[in-house]
């Protein structure tokens, strides 16, 4: 497999030549790094969602739009299909990263290929990948754009030098927030895979689909829906070689938590994101296809409840 972060650095170029089109802005920070502004001071738009999305992934999934329905009203969704979901969702679409700076504050969640050239955390050792590339990317979500101190960090625990980060950029309150949210119904079922024990070098590939939630601005709210957006309403298909026992622990209704709004979850936890159980991120609903074997079909969606954090009037 090739590097991770080339791949990823490709689409970066392709955001950068089509920055206008696609409503996003890249500057360059003193210390050589560049930010692209992708919904945080900028617009964005679904179009520059579906191509972060593919950055988040390194280039190793196909992502794309269709109209569909939720509790009668059509909502747009994204579908994220790989061939290779090990190392692309969990070795590069996951949010792995925190990133947390004081006086000015910052605080962010860095997801993307970026995260392979660090490889501490224990996904890289169950896949047994550890990438090396003289440039790379970290897609950062936070209310703020990143400076040089961030850059300079990611630079440092990468390996690379200040002018060869990329950190494209956004709030989970925009609309690529809402999209990338949307692109991660996969991820989530791969990372209950993996917290159960499977090996995922053992999943052939992987297709995921989830409403994309309505744009609020309050960063609680947008928060609260991109979440309730992939538990109640996201649909995922994997393939896979191998049976397993645990495939019923995968799905959203498997934790306690089901049928309460995120809102509330969220609410609970002081809204600290990392006091919340990884168990309540999980998709609503999971086909698992075994090969030469049988197929499960898993979960449940809870549209009315998707209809009350969109607030559909």
């Amino acid at each position: 497999m090739d590097s991770i972060n080339r791949m990823a650095i490709e689409l970066v170029d392709e955001a950068i030549d089509f920055a206008d089109e696609l409503r996003v802005e890249p500057y360059e920070l003193d210390s050589g790094a560049t930010v692209l502004d992708f919904g945080v001071d900028s617009e964005g738009g679904i179009e520059a969602g579906m191509l972060l999305a593919e950055v988040q992934t390194a280039g190793l999934s196909t992502v794309q739009t269709r109209m569909d329905d939720v509790a009668g009203a059509p909502v747009p969704h994204v579908e994220l299909q790989t061939d290779h979901p090990a190392l692309s969702l969990l070795g590069s679409q996951k949010a792995g990263w925190e990133l947390g700076f004081e006086d000015p504050p910052f605080d962010g969640l860095g997801s993307g290929p970026a995260r392979a050239l660090v490889a501490e955390e224990e996904e890289f050792h169950a896949l047994e990948y550890f990438d090396e590339f003289d440039l790379t990317v970290l897609s950062v979500e936070s209310i703020d754009l990143p400076d040089d101190r961030v850059a300079e960090h990611v630079a440092e625990k990468a390996g690379v030098e200040p002018s060869g980060v990329f950190l494209p950029t956004y709030a989970t309150g925009s609309t690529v927030g809402s999209v990338t949210g949307a692109a991660r119904a996969a991820e989530l079922a791969l990372f209950r895979l993996f917290e159960l024990g499977y090996d995922l070098r053992e999943v052939h590939s992987a297709f995921g689909s989830a409403p994309v939630a309505p744009v609020s601005y309050d960063e609680s709210v947008a928060m609260a829906r991109t979440n309730d957006a992939l538990a109640y309403g996201a649909e995922v298909h994997l393939t896979v070689a191998r049976d397993f026992d645990g495939f019923d622990q995968v799905p959203s209704n498997a934790r306690e938590e089901y049928g309460v709004p995120f809102a509330e979850i969220f609410e609970q936890a002081d809204w600290d994101f990392y006091e919340v159980p990884e168990t309540v991120f999980a998709p609503a609903k999971v086909t698992v296809d075994v090969v030469d074997g049988p197929t499960y079909v898993r979960g449940e969606t809870d549209e009315e409840l998707l209809a009350e954090s969109f607030d559909f009037r």
